[in-house]
Order: C-alpha cells, then structure tokens, then sequence
C-alpha cells in the first residue's frame, strides 16, 4: 500500500522531445497527487530548476544531447540525492542508470501508440508515488564493500532464494558480488518487465564471480549457479530424481507481480531445511507469506532493515508478521547468508 501523503508529490520532468515532454506532463500532472513543477530539455536546464523548484522526483530520459541522463545522474547524486525515475528504450543502458542512482525506469513506447502511451502514464505515476517514498540519501556517502572471500565446499543440497522489487537490483547485486563463485544454487525473483531479466542476468554475469542467467523451463539448479526469473513466468522450484530444476511458466498475476517472490517461496517449502531465504527492498507484500512459510518449516530466512532499503516494504511485511529471523543491514547480509552455510549463527534480529 502507498503511502498517504497531505502535499501533492511534486514532479520535474527531463526530456529532450518536448512533444514527449508535454505528454508525459499532460498525463503526470493529470494525477490528483501528483504536480509538475517544471520540464526541462536537458541536464543543464534541469540543474536550475532543481533548485528553483526543489522537486520531490525526478523524470530523466536517458539520451539526450550534451550530457546524458546516465552522467548527470552521477554528477547529482552525491552533491543532491533525489528519487529519479528513468524513461528508456529498450537498452542496457537503464541497469547503469540504476547503479548510478535511479529508483526504477519506465520504457518509453511508440510515440505514436496512445495506447502504449496511457499505460505508460499509469505505470509512472505508480512509481512516482513509490519513488517518493524512497530513501536515496546514502549516495551523499556511499561505501565501499569488501567482498567475501572465502570459498565453501559444493553442496548440492543447500540452496538460496532471493526475493526484491523497487531498488532490488542494486541491491541483489551487491550481495551476490561479495559472495564467492562456490555459492549455492540460487534462485532470484526481481520483479522486472521482461526482456529487462535477461539484460540485467548477463550484466551481472559481467560482474559477479558465479555463473547468472535467466532462467529457462528445466534449467538445473547446481552450485556456483544463480538463475534469475524470467520478466513474464513464475519461477518453480522442482526436484526429480534428485536433482534440482526450475519450473518457468507464465501465469496470473500474485500480490501484483509475475513472477512472484511468494510464488518461488512456497515451492520452496519442501525443501526448506536445506534453504536460506531472503527478501528485500521493495514496495507491497510479495514474499512476506512465502518466507513466513520457510521459517516454519525450518529455513533460515534474512531481512534487509530499514536503513538501507530504498523502500522498506517487503522486508517490513515480512518482519512485522515474524518471516524474518535475521534483520540486517544490505552490506551485511552476504556474511549472515555465509555464517548460514557454514553452520555459525547467531541471532541478530534487529541489529543494524
């Protein structure tokens, strides 16, 4: 559920096309609790009325002439973090968007499709209302992590889900990177349109020690592999034989979303004393049952707090109704999920 706020949520937009520009203001500022405050056609203009009108989110097209959205993004953050969601083509380009600071992206449709182009509009201002909501203050002292280092012995009968919405793939991201290549077979639920999954598997097979791919009907489930959810199916965990594999298959929408983390948790629940399950940033409930589930049925299940969560939804969920055994802060959550494997815990709820 979104947040009631008393004052409209007030809006500045960054486009280059000014045809788009006053579309996207058109159908924005149509919104009852939403105000635009201003259009600029580039980074420098925007910079002005930035401060001029001191918005509460931003709308950034990626291209644009003399500086794109991706560098002002990266030159605005540290000095003025400010919610910004990203209007994109189909590209790459909105994961470096992502790492560089922005809440969530839109993909911009046929100019031409005013039925593309409304539910365009209605998507937006759904994630502004999210955006608005979001914590983006730590990009004034972002930190560099260490990564883990040590290695673990293969076992093909542990395995990991992850589950993340609304600044979820940072995040996931940056657990997977500092974790090392003999990791567990994972399983990773983002909610994340489709096309976009399979973009954003490769980009972290890139940059992460472990085989990433999207995952495929019948794609096996083994160590040193994460499988990320397809943008249009659910994803199943399966086991025949005595070998793992993932069930992909479109379906109806759960608390919102396909895939669904809820729907991953639950097929988990057989095999819950062999799993550890995660969820994080992100709005709405999705996850909070599942994970419920899989630490009554023994699994060890870990919680990303408030502080650095970009939207403390999920996790809240999931905490509030007693999913979450260990409650951490992102950076420590890849030393708890190790501390899982190799059998040394403690009880750290809460702690930062």
């Amino acid at each position: 559920m979104l947040l009631i706020r008393n004052k409209k949520i007030k809006v500045l937009i960054v486009d280059d096309s000014l045809v788009f520009q006053e579309a996207l203001a058109r159908g924005v500022g149509g919104d009852p609790g939403i105000e635009v405050v201003g259009c600029a056609s580039d980074p420098y203009s925007a910079r002005d009325l930035i401060i001029q009108t001191r918005p509460d989110v931003i709308t950034l097209d990626v291209e644009m002439p003399r500086m794109d959205g991706i560098e002002f993004l990266k030159k605005l953050m540290p000095q003025y973090p400010l919610p910004a969601i990203m209007v994109s083509g189909m590209s790459n380009k909105v994961f470096e968007a992502l790492h560089a600071g922005a809440v969530d992206f839109v993909v911009k449709p046929d100019a031409n499709n005013r039925i593309s182009l409304d539910n365009l509009i209605k998507e937006l201002n759904v994630k502004i209302k999210i955006a608005s909501t979001a914590k983006v203050g730590h990009w004034k002292s972002e930190v560099a992590q260490r990564v883990v280092d040590k290695s673990l012995q293969n076992r093909d009968d542990t395995l990991i889900a992850i589950g993340a919405s609304t600044g979820g793939t940072e995040a996931t991201a940056q657990i997977l990177k500092m974790l090392p290549r003999s990791i567990p077979g994972t399983l990773v639920v983002q909610h994340m349109p489709p096309v976009f999954t399979r973009m954003y598997a490769e980009r972290l097979n890139n940059t992460c020690l472990m085989e990433v791919i999207e995952a495929r009907d019948g794609d096996r489930v083994i160590p040193g592999r994460v499988l990320i959810a397809p943008g249009d199916a659910h994803m199943r965990l399966k086991k025949k034989g005595g070998v793992y594999t993932v069930e992909c298959r479109t379906g109806e929408k759960v608390n919102g979303h396909c895939p669904s983390v809820d729907v991953l948790f639950h097929s988990c629940l057989e095999y819950a004393r062999n799993m550890i399950g995660v969820i994080l940033t992100g709005m709405g409930a999705d996850g909070a049952q599942g994970l419920l589930a899989l630490r009554r049925k023994g699994a060890r299940t870990i919680g990303q707090n408030e502080e650095t969560c970009v939207v403390y939804g999920m996790p809240k969920i999931a905490y509030d109704i007693g999913a979450v055994e260990q409650q951490l802060a992102l950076s420590r959550i890849p030393q708890a999920i190790y501390a899982c494997l190799k059998g040394d815990v403690s009880n750290e709820e809460g702690m930062m």
